[in-house]
């Protein structure tokens, strides 16, 4: 454990990076960095990312909110409006967190965008816009961000994929292709970056209680998976979910809080994950059980 750390405070003096931070995952994961003693980077759009998107955005006040979570949390907080798939925000963002608090220790890549649409359906932007949010935009985080951990000395990249990065997914074909390129990514990239002490994971989330799930597309696709109809009435598709979801889930949830994944990334973030680089880790409710590999 480094000078200055406690078992309550693993994470003092570090400084982390964490995209998608307006809410969900992204928020709940600064929070526990915090906790943990880590100063926070957020970063996120904040604002409308794609047409194929049938939920609200994050906004700049769901930023601040983070902000305001960290720093009660005993963080310092600095927040940066930018969308992932713009590389030149990003380094400017990075360039900011290294003038003013010295580097960077830990990257958390999470923010994404998910919709639904069959192959056969697709327009451009269904299919690019996930492909270019997620994965590239996953990419562009860690170019931007990498070189920083190398003249600190080392440090810990986690990345977020999906279960629906390990198995295809009906009408989710560029969500699934997406995601799956990520854990491509995070295992070249250990390979890449472990000669410079870096450590680079994957976080696998089932299926969390966030805007990006909490609609009517994502129930539909619940229930056509469970190999019902959607009525196409918002309040009885979720009820269907909820059902379906329960008893298809060997712990029988339908949906899985933000703050139940952030443990993980403060754990992957740690000393005590010094020797783990290259691997997938889930927290799915146990429907990993479903997945062969």
């Amino acid at each position: 454990m480094s000078a200055g750390t406690s078992p309550t405070r693993p994470l003092a003096g570090r400084v982390a990076v964490v995209t998608g931070a307006a809410r969900g995952i992204g928020r709940a994961a600064a929070v526990a960095l915090a906790e943990a003693g880590a100063d926070v980077v957020g970063i996120d759009a904040a604002g409308p990312v794609s047409v194929i998107l049938d939920y609200p955005p994050a906004t700049a006040e769901d930023l601040a909110e983070t902000g305001r979570l960290v720093t009660q949390n005993g963080g310092r907080w600095r927040g940066h409006v930018a969308d992932q798939r713009d590389i030149a925000a990003l380094r400017s963002a990075a360039a900011v967190a290294e003038q003013a608090w010295g580097g960077v220790d830990i990257v958390f890549a999470n923010a994404g965008i998910q919709a639904f649409k069959p192959l056969l359906e697709m327009a451009d932007a269904d299919w690019h816009d996930q492909i270019d949010v997620n994965l590239t935009g996953t990419a562009n985080v860690l170019r931007a961000f990498a070189p920083l951990l190398v003249r600190r000395g080392g440090g810990r990249i986690i990345v977020t994929s999906s279960t629906q990065g390990q198995h295809g997914t009906k009408s989710g074909a560029a969500y699934s292709a997406s995601k799956w390129g990520i854990i491509g990514l995070m295992k070249s990239a250990a390979l890449e970056l472990g000669t410079h002490g870096i450590t680079v994971n994957a976080v696998i989330p089932g299926l969390i209680d966030t805007a990006l799930t909490r609609h009517e597309d994502r129930y539909a696709q619940a229930i056509v998976e469970g190999g019902r109809s959607p009525s196409g009435d918002v309040d009885e598709d979720e009820r269907t979910a909820i059902e379906l979801l329960r008893a298809k889930t060997p712990l029988g949830v339908p949906w899985i809080e933000p703050e139940d994944v952030a443990p993980l990334v403060v754990f992957l973030a740690s000393n005590q994950a010094r020797l783990v680089s290259g691997a997938s880790f889930p927290v799915t409710g146990g429907d990993s059980a479903h997945v062969t590999a």
